[in-house]
């Protein structure tokens, strides 16, 4: 019940920028979400806050602290980035083209339209009104494109589509004097970026530079000459001296110079001697040009330490220069895509690539050219999902033919399997954990090895089939498919790659395919409004028949054998017992799926009859609710045995989808249709994302006009993870994961005035081992529990671990599973768990089922110790070996 979201995987990166802070992280948009991506610890998080619709930019505070994003409606989450958390929520009246935090961390520039807004920066408190805009600048004659803070905060560089960049003073917000900005003029195209180039040895502003989109980088610098209120002057040429040739300067340079010095040497907190840089005059020194056309430029970001420049062109080209000689370092083409983010970390050694239309995010060293991170989710939406045995891994196939093998706990994806030719429908783990079945509509049911990442085993039929369900026997030696055009169920053999036999009777695609875990019947869903049972051993065929009134979609065993569950078309779940062969009972759960409604729609969402069934159902690990979902906004949670709705789960409140809505808005609505659906013909192509056209499965195909590539909002897969920890549902938005909440839960009926922390210290104090453990397993408090533990001497585990009351040793169990994730003391945790087993073996296989999530936890942690102490002896065996010998000889 207590499951709560903890990751998204598999989404594909929609656009905006990224931003790596602190050396570390990487902080990215994905969807309406925001994904926080460690590049040392390679791990990839998903903040829980959603936004009202996909994410345009985003900012980080100079700290790290705070994150500032704003969604394609215009609303703006202020997040605690440590916690997780929202402090503050604003709405800007206009879109954002561009937002960024000071370097003192004191103010933020938002470009709205032509405005550009700068507000006071909130922190942690929590206040009425915690955004304050201290100031509005409104010069530009078109949309603000880009931002850039001078180091000291004083200054904010703009550039516009109105082909011009300004430079203004925000030294003195309060004041109205001095607010006049410099004007540069002089591009052909819309500024891309504007940058402050610094003098290295003093850190004073000497340059700055404006790139536009046709490809031309201007470098800006002081002029001297003259009065510095006038207009900028070309400045005066150098004369040749007749007699030496060597260039000479006159007065007027002289004079120039000596200024440039002074300028230099100024003391920029002095206010009295201040120089404002908005009040020099700035000259055009040079003009350097990319040379990629017809490429544009879309992406760039400048390093002031290392006073480099990087860009990202529409051909999926990036440059790497050196200013501000403009040289050349890289020039290389990592998509034939456009690059629609680039950026620099705070050391400048690693660069930030994003590619919306692939959904591909990377991180690359330009030093040693290599990757850092290279992370591409599915482009289009996710078919299937598969749980190793041990829960560590997870198996995803999509609609773009590709299967990708995530690490649960890290989130991050280490092999991609790109085979298959067509959508992929199906995936089963072997139950040895090493080898993955896959089946898809190009006709092949594949195995894969997850040690060597290759496809060692390709099943075919002989007439090409589209397979759309896969299931694989206990022993792995009996592989089973079935198809979507010829109503067959094809078995295969493992070993020998044979076709064993062709199960026909089904009228309809077989949707639905499952062993029993207790013995070796097949049990078969399908379109025809049955569910069969086969005896594929035998050879008996088909054995028993289960008759529904509507279509049948899938079919389900619970984890002990004696139940199965299948949905139908009607909405409703039928629970068969299938020794007796009858219904044990029914759950009515069209209200419950019931949500949502296309644009398309004539109904309301409560008056529609579409979408209110379940397509895909998962039993928990022990049985005793059951999990549903299906073409809706909704997963619902049931309790099989009071058949009742215990909880439902909203997958997203993302309005950039369809079907997430109840009611539509009647002001959207025009003559042609709603307002979102009809295309915009003055849109920018050059910056605007192209919609995905989701799905070969799906109602919205390649070229559909039903919504224009509008993704619908869908659950199309859900699997929870044999320890029953968390469970995941392929979702539109991708595979999302919900985790039980391990937040501090203690009983109070097992609670009295003596169960208290300072009784456990003090019999810990007292050496009374046995009871310092009962107490805190009383008291359920996670660190005094693991604090009892760890004081436990070796001698004496036997002894206390038999003390232990039978109803803690789940709480025991749960407590020694997440030490052996995080602790040093593995063969201490190790012992304790081989003297829990020698003691409490008889209670523990009586109550296996009330015990079996919380002991496939314990598992998945003894087997991810064994292996990361396996990878490590064998990286290190010749040094093993070394020292053994070096020992002997001693």
């Amino acid at each position: 019940m207590n499951y709560r979201f903890q990751n998204l995987l598999g989404a594909p990166y929609r656009g905006g920028n990224a931003i790596i802070t602190g050396n570390t992280r990487l902080i990215s948009s994905v969807g309406n979400r925001i994904s926080v991506t460690n590049l040392v610890k390679s791990e990839t998080i998903t903040l829980p806050c959603q936004f009202s619709s996909n994410i345009s930019r985003i900012a980080v505070s100079p700290d790290g602290n705070f994150i500032l994003a704003v969604d394609e409606n215009n609303r703006s989450q202020f997040i605690n980035l440590h916690r997780r958390i929202v402090l503050h929520r604003i709405t800007f009246k206009g879109k954002v083209s561009a937002l960024e935090f000071s370097p003192n961390g004191h103010f933020i520039a938002v470009a709205i339209g032509k405005l550009i807004q700068i507000w006071r920066s909130p922190g942690f408190k929590k206040e009425f009104f915690p955004f304050e805009l201290v100031r509005t600048c409104a010069d530009f004659d078109d949309r603000v494109t880009c931002l850039k803070w001078s180091p000291d905060s004083g200054y904010l560089l703009a550039g516009s589509r109105d082909l011009t960049a300004r430079m203004f003073c925000l030294k003195k917000l309060d004041e109205k004097k001095n607010n006049k900005p410099f004007l540069f003029l002089g591009h052909r195209d819309v500024i891309v970026g504007v940058f402050f180039g610094l003098d290295n040895k003093t850190g004073k502003i000497l340059r700055v530079y404006s790139v536009s989109r046709d490809g031309a980088l201007f470098n800006w610098g002081p002029n001297f000459d003259g009065d510095m209120l006038d207009p900028p002057s070309p400045g005066t040429p150098e004369r040749m001296d007749e007699e030496g040739g060597v260039a000479a300067k006159d007065d007027n340079a002289i004079e120039k110079e000596k200024k440039r010095k002074e300028f230099d040497g100024k003391d920029f907190e002095d206010e009295g001697s201040e120089i404002l840089l908005h009040k020099i005059k700035w000259e055009l020194l040079k003009k350097d040009y990319f040379m990629q056309a017809p490429a544009k430029v879309v992406a760039c970001d400048y390093h002031q330490g290392l006073n480099l420049v990087v860009v990202g062109f529409s051909s999926g080209v990036f440059g790497l220069y050196q200013m501000p000689d403009f040289v050349c370092i890289h020039l290389l083409s990592i998509s034939r895509e456009k690059i629609t983010t680039a950026s620099f970390n705070d050391l400048g050694n690693w660069l930030t690539f994003g590619c919306a239309k692939l959904g591909q995010l990377l991180v690359w060293e330009w030093k040693s050219e290599s990757y850092i991170l290279k992370q591409q989710g599915h482009y289009f939406d996710v078919n299937c999902l598969a749980y190793s045995p041990d829960s560590q891994l997870l198996a995803t196939g999509a609609d773009d033919n590709k299967i990708k093998v995530w690490n649960v706990s890290s989130g991050f994806c280490f092999v991609t399997f790109p085979e298959h030719t067509n959508a992929v429908t199906a995936l089963h783990f072997m139950a040895n954990n090493q080898s993955l079945l896959s089946a898809s509509l190009d006709g092949t049911v594949r195995a894969w090895d997850l040690f060597r990442y290759r496809n060692f085993r390709t099943f075919t039929t002989p007439s090409s089939r589209q397979f759309v369900s896969l299931t694989a026997d206990q022993s792995g030696e009996i592989i089973c498919a079935g198809t979507l055009d010829s109503f067959e169920i094809f078995v295969w053999s493992m070993k020998t790659q044979r076709l064993l036999d062709v199960l026909s009777g089904h009228e309809g695609p077989v949707h639905g395919l499952m062993f029993s875990p207790t013995n070796a019947i097949l049990t078969s869903s399908s379109w025809d409004k049955t569910v069969r049972l086969w005896d594929v051993f035998e050879g008996k065929g088909s054995v028993e028949t289960f008759q529904h009134v509507h279509d049948v979609l899938t079919v389900v065993y619970r984890p002990d054998g004696k139940q199965l569950a299948c949905s139908t078309l009607d909405g409703q779940i039928n629970f068969w017992d299938p020794f007796e062969g009858s219904l044990m009972y029914t759950i009515e759960g069209r209200r419950d799926i019931s949500g949502g409604r296309l644009m398309t729609d004539r109904r309301s969402a409560a008056n529609s009859t579409s979408g209110k069934y379940f397509t895909t159902l998962c039993y928990s690990a022990d049985g005793s609710y059951i999990l549903a979902g299906g073409n809706s906004k909704f997963i619902c949670m049931y309790d099989v045995a009071e058949q009742i709705l215990l909880r439902r789960f909203q997958i997203t409140h993302n309005l950039s989808l369809d079907g997430v809505l109840d009611i539509l808005n009647s002001k959207k609505m025009t003559e042609a249709g709603p307002l979102d659906l009809i295309d915009d013909i003055n849109s920018d192509e050059e910056e605007g994302i192209d919609k995905q056209t989701r799905g070969k499965l799906g109602l919205d195909l390649p070229g559909s006009t039903s919504n224009r590539g509008r993704p619908v909002i869908r659950t199309k897969c859900l699997r929870i993870a044999p320890t029953g920890r968390n469970f995941a549902a392929a979702t539109t938005e991708g595979v999302l994961i919900y985790s039980v909440d391990e937040s501090f839960i203690f009983d109070p009926t097992d609670l009295d005035v003596d169960v208290t922390p300072e009784a456990v210290d003090a019999a810990l104090n007292e050496d009374q081992p046995s009871r310092a453990l009962i107490l805190s397993l009383r008291l359920n408090e996670d660190s005094l529990v693991k604090k009892c533990i760890l004081a436990v001497n070796p001698a004496d585990i036997s002894a206390v671990a038999s003390s232990i009351p039978f109803r803690y040793l789940q709480r025991l169990i749960e407590a020694l599973t997440e030490l052996l994730e995080g602790s040093p003391f593995l063969e201490f945790i190790l012992r304790w768990c081989q003297e829990i087993c020698k003691v409490h073996g008889h209670s523990i296989q009586q109550n296996s089922k009330n015990l079996l999530p919380t002991l496939k936890s314990l598992q998945k942690a003894i087997t991810s110790s064994h292996q990361d102490l396996a990878d490590m002896c064998s990286s290190n065996e010749y040094t093993l070996r070394y020292l053994c010998a070096s020992s002997v000889k001693i």
